[in-house]
């Protein structure tokens, strides 16, 4: 599946050292090295069945950042993305809207691609949507079969979790919650028949006129978290001691999706899969949480057509940790307006402050668990020191840096 196109991104300046990057591990509780001079990235991306919102545009700029950090480092990345276009949400979209589920699908997906085009996030090397992997998909379902780590329950494919080291024991939350959360994103833990009620579903058998394709062990689709299992492991290449370097996506997918992910993975493989598994936290509006259901989102799309331009939108977001749940709100822009307004007066200048040594402590913030609240107070003291003349610097080396590693162009 084409992606969008390529954003340029300059390369670090002469000089800068580049501190190993570490990200807060959701399911180890503490930030861990992001090591190797090979990085694989997979993150989850949508559900093509509405527009990008700004939950949706906080994961992909956070990681963004990851991105554009391991490779200012000299890092070579492979960054492989997802595309969920087939799923019982957008069916029931296109159903309720009368509409036809690819033409939802196809019209959704060129929409976040020029969202993700007007916000300057780097691509993917690898943009894979399920249909289109639907073969090497099977081929996975087909190799855990063949471990004997799956049964059928009519007609459809369940992984046997009992049969995975350490996959109840291990859960990151406690058993209760997780089969409440489980059956809330789309899990069936009060099936009868089932071997454990978090026993995640493999392949779905074919019912009713809901599309299906052709496997060996019979017609039907797969489920959700196999699909990026599948993709994951073909598409990216091995890291030294895992499957992948880094699992990444929005805190809703901690459990069970990305959890389950890595379950199916390690059944496969025999090793974990990802060597950290960082989340980004959720988008509320006027503090509540932003959601469909609530019908109080704010969509990328909306704020473009009325001219708030994407480096208020990422300094917006950047403005507090990206691990936390925050607010969107009018008045975070306004803030964020006041520093790039700020941050523009210092860089017209022909004389500046003192720049490399605030480049370095940005990079220094970033590679800790990207700590961009700190890199804004960098800025703000650097436009400050400006304003009273201190000399010394290149407005060139602060823009420089802006654009590398925040994909902040002005």
């Amino acid at each position: 599946m084409l992606s969008w196109p390529d954003a340029y991104m300059p390369p670090a300046l002469a000089g800068i050292k580049h501190p190993t990057l570490q990200l807060f591990d959701s399911y180890k509780g503490k930030k861990v090295d992001i090591l190797g001079e090979q990085s694989s990235i997979y993150i989850c991306g949508i559900t093509p069945y509405d527009a990008t919102h700004m939950g949706h545009a906080a994961t992909y700029l956070t990681f963004d950042l990851v991105n554009r950090y391991l490779k200012a480092s000299g890092k070579n990345v492979s960054f492989v993305e997802n595309i969920t276009d087939i799923d019982d949400p957008l069916l029931e979209r296109a159903t309720r809207d009368n509409q036809d589920w690819r033409e939802l699908a196809e019209s959704q997906i060129e929409l976040f691609r020029e969202d993700m085009t007007s916000l300057g996030v780097l691509p993917p090397n690898a943009y894979r949507g399920v249909i289109e992997s639907m073969d090497e998909i099977i081929s996975t379902v087909a190799e855990m079969i063949a471990t004997g780590k799956s049964y059928q329950l009519e007609g459809d494919i369940y992984l046997d979790l009992n049969q995975v080291d350490g996959a109840i024991e291990n859960l990151p939350i406690a058993l209760e919650q997780a089969l409440k959360i489980f059956e809330e994103r789309g899990g069936d833990p009060a099936r009868a028949g089932k071997r454990h009620a978090l026993d995640p579903l493999l392949w779905k058998a074919r019912k009713g006129d809901d599309p299906f394709w052709e496997a060996p062990f019979g017609q039907g689709r797969p489920g959700w978290h196999i699909e990026c299992t599948a993709i994951a492991l073909k598409n990216l290449p091995k890291a030294s001691s895992t499957s992948i370097t880094l699992q990444a996506g929005g805190s809703d997918l901690i459990f069970p999706h990305h959890y389950m992910t890595a379950l199916q993975a390690k059944a496969l493989t025999g090793v974990e899969f990802a060597s950290c598994y960082s989340h980004s936290g959720m988008i509320g509006l006027d503090g509540e949480k932003m959601s469909k259901s609530k019908g109080n989102l704010v969509f990328v799309s909306k704020l473009r057509q009325e001219g708030v331009s994407p480096a208020l939108i990422r300094i917006a977001l950047f403005a507090n940790r990206y691990s936390t749940d925050r607010m969107w709100s009018r008045e975070l822009v306004d803030e964020a307006n006041k520093l790039l307004t700020r941050l523009l007066s210092a860089l017209s200048r022909q004389e500046v402050a003192p720049t490399f040594e605030v480049v370095q402590e940005i990079v220094n913030a970033i590679s800790d668990d990207l700590n961009t609240p700190k890199v804004f107070d960098l800025l703000n003291t650097w436009s400050l020191k400006t304003e009273e003349g201190q000399v010394g610097g290149s407005p060139g080396e602060i823009s420089r840096a802006l654009d590398t590693y925040l994909g902040i162009t002005l």
